[in-house]
């Protein structure tokens, strides 16, 4: 699946604020990154506002676009309660998704697994991407879809750059094939708890986050 130029450079700037070249609260400069990606200033005012969707970036009327990086509170709240929207999502799904629906699941976590076995992060983060999308949508409950998306979408630069952690990768597969497990037999609950340990981000995973950001 091609990756639009302009998603390219938004996530390549996820990773610069991850390093450290980019502070907090500070401007980025559309005329300087076009430069530095050696493109015209349309896909980068196109990657801002991707920025800007998911949160990483505010955009201020008159001003421009400025870095926001969410405080480990506001953090840990988000993945808090990311993780409780995507339990309610698997024990609806756990009972109304079809089987046509849980077979879409398992050929993309075919590809989520092709994926892993080449280190393909990026490849792995988008498929992930639409494995949890399939379950938000067999929850068959537009609103509470909605709401997994949002935060799901402000959530993605953070989620992307765990799965860099060593391991992993190969950890939400283990994950991955216990929530099939689940919904395939349709155990509400069980779906509801492997859907939230999986999104969860607690204790060392956390700390480890927190200092990829930080440096």
């Amino acid at each position: 699946m091609e990756i639009r130029r302009a998603d390219q450079i938004a996530h390549t700037l996820e990773q610069l604020v991850f390093a450290g070249e980019f502070q907090d609260g500070e401007r980025l400069d559309e005329l300087k990154l076009a430069e530095k990606f050696q493109v015209s200033r349309t896909p980068i005012r196109e990657a801002l506002q991707v920025l800007v969707a998911s949160g990483m970036a505010e955009q201020i009327p008159r001003r421009g676009v400025f870095i926001r990086q969410p405080r480990p509170v506001e953090l840990m709240e988000m993945f808090e309660t990311m993780a409780e929207i995507e339990a309610v999502c698997g024990r609806l799904a756990a009972t109304r998704m079809s089987d046509d629906d849980l077979e879409v699941l398992r050929a993309v976590n075919d590809r989520c697994q092709q994926a892993s076995q080449e280190a393909d992060h990026e490849r792995y983060y988008s498929e992930n991407e639409a494995f949890h999308q399939i379950i938000y949508r067999g929850a068959a409950n537009s609103f509470l879809e909605k709401q997994a998306l949002q935060l799901q979408n402000r959530l993605s630069a953070y989620r992307r750059t765990q799965l860099r952690f060593r391991g992993r990768l190969t950890q939400s597969m283990n994950e991955h094939s216990e929530i099939l497990e689940a919904l395939a037999n349709g155990d509400a609950e069980n779906a509801a708890r492997v859907l939230r340990d999986h999104v969860a981000i607690q204790g060392e995973k956390f700390h480890q986050l927190m200092a990829g950001f930080n440096r």
